[in-house]
């Protein structure tokens, strides 16, 4: 079982709003968190970077946007990411693209509330009475009951908080999850490297974490990008116990990193499953029902590793969830387990034997 210490970070991260664009009084309670642990943190544009005494030693990245609202205008309120980042920023191959017209009826009835994005200081509570797809600006539309004094550039993040029925952890929590994991790593003693990044639902994270690189990074960076990783149903999601990658949409990812991940599961006893591979069939199956193909996916690791031009290189390491995007996403405590005794292993620090 996951024991309290990691999840009083977990359940005191995912109560702080982080709404796509909006993350800075999110980075601020998260440099409290990682100070009191021994980190030295600096923060730059669009990234939280956490150092031990030896940061090249390893290197993981987490981004800690979290799905919510923006204020557009007089009691009119959009879908963050997509505001965030632009529609057209987006290039059509994410799985949070094909969700977007799956998802708009999810958020009936859901609670929410308003805060000022810097210091995150509350600026009121309503909530959400009716959500659609609006035609001409592309976008989730969304009526709120109690926001109409909200002024556009108000964030508005959805009411959240972390459950645990001894199976399964509960919330929203992509990324809110494997951020705390990062958090809980520099508790045990870790010594590297851990990034945390803004604005990754809107396809800008990337950005951010390859201007760090190009100013402070060695000649060749390895990273390895943590996530959580959509699945349709709980049978699916628990066929493996954690998630890999060889590539998503916009590039191949590192085959020795990725090779180390996996013989690192191996030597822990840790089930997996490669995303890519998984589609792949998947979409094999839909072609043969005339169906159209479902994306690789879309992930920093990919962006960055397109973008360096060789600067960076690693692979991703992700926890299988059901109920993606949503305030049910569930993960079960047996892959949590799992996911932080890989971490451990790959940082050089102790899994504690009751966590």
């Amino acid at each position: 079982m996951l024991g309290n210490a990691f999840q009083d970070i977990l359940k005191s991260l995912v109560r702080s709003p982080s709404v796509v664009g909006a993350e800075h009084s999110f980075f601020r309670v998260l440099q409290r968190e990682l100070e009191e642990r021994g980190a030295n943190v600096t923060w730059y544009e669009g990234v939280l970077v956490a150092q031990g005494n030896d940061p090249f030693s390893m290197m993981f990245s987490a981004h800690i946007d979290r799905h919510g609202l923006v204020c557009t205008g007089p009691n009119e309120f959009q879908y963050a990411a997509f505001v965030s980042g632009g529609r057209s920023d987006l290039l059509g191959n994410s799985v949070s693209e094909e969700l977007i017209k799956m998802i708009v009826d999810r958020f009936g009835d859901v609670d929410v509330f308003a805060y000022e994005p810097w210091s995150g200081a509350y600026r009121g509570s309503g909530k959400i009475s009716g959500t659609y797809v609006c035609p001409y600006r592309n976008n989730l539309i969304f009526e709120l009951t109690g926001m109409s004094h909200l002024v556009a550039g108000t964030p508005v993040a959805f009411r959240d908080q972390l459950r645990n029925d001894g199976d399964s952890l509960t919330g929203q929590l992509d990324n809110v999850l494997t951020a705390a994991m990062l958090v809980y790593l520099f508790e045990l003693g870790f010594q590297g490297t851990a990034f945390f990044t803004a604005q990754e639902e809107a396809g800008r994270s990337w950005r951010y974490l390859l201007e760090w690189f190009r100013r402070f990074g060695g000649s060749t960076n390895q990273l390895v990008v943590v996530d959580t990783s959509p699945f349709p149903d709980t049978i699916a999601a628990r066929a493996q116990t954690l998630v890999l990658r060889h590539q998503d949409a916009n590039a191949k990812f590192s085959e020795s990193m990725t090779s180390q991940l996996a013989a690192t599961c191996d030597l822990l006893g840790v089930s997996y499953q490669y995303k890519d591979e998984y589609i792949i069939n998947q979409n094999q199956q839909l072609s043969q029902q005339g169906l159209a193909p479902k994306s690789l996916g879309s992930t920093e690791m990919g962006r960055i590793i397109a973008a360096s031009g060789g600067l960076v290189d690693g692979t991703t390491l992700q926890i299988p969830t059901t109920g993606y995007h949503t305030m049910n996403e569930s993960a079960s405590l047996f892959a949590c387990e799992a996911f932080l005794a890989v971490l451990c292993r790959l940082g050089g620090v102790t899994m504690p034997s009751r966590l």
